[in-house]
């Protein structure tokens, strides 16, 4: 599935070769678990600003891991083809979590571009548990592809 749905997106112009070291993988991994770091420290004060960070978190572990594959997004979708490339990477066990983080990636553009979109605390609380768990699973990912990948940091607890 992962490899039709990478071919795919080739063909499509939405996904180009890229050569990548480990550090790179490794330094969008550190700054999801920064962006974690902070969304929980405002969690009870910015319902917004804490949905936000966990989805940049989700976002730049997705990036890793597409860079991690060797391609990086190249279209007016990136955060799209990420979300897609997530789901078929972590196949049918994170379904429920790749889905969601599908679902903030179109709450997030809401947020972004339109006026008065709601979001409620439990939205945020969930969205960041969801984030540390994608994050968890993507670098548990990397690491069963590539043994040698040992990251210096913890991974969102």
């Amino acid at each position: 599935m992962k490899d039709k749905l990478i071919a795919r997106l080739l063909k499509e112009g939405k996904l180009k070769k890229q050569t990548v070291g480990l550090v790179q993988v490794e330094k969008l991994l550190r700054e999801a678990v920064i962006d974690m770091e902070e969304a929980s420290k405002i969690r009870d004060i910015s319902e917004r600003g804490t949905y936000l960070l966990a989805y940049a978190g989700m976002l730049k572990t997705g990036r890793a891991l597409v860079l991690f594959l060797g391609y990086v997004p190249d279209d007016g979708a990136q955060h799209k083809t990420v979300t897609e490339i997530v789901g078929a990477c972590l196949g049918e066990k994170f379904s429920k979590i790749t889905a969601h983080f599908e679902r903030m990636r179109r709450k997030r553009n809401d947020l972004t571009y339109e006026a008065g979109t709601l979001l409620s605390g439990s939205e945020a609380k969930e969205a960041l548990a969801d984030a540390k768990k994608l994050i968890r699973e993507i670098a548990n990912y990397i690491r069963s592809q590539d043994p040698q990948s040992r990251f210096d940091f913890d991974i969102a607890q």
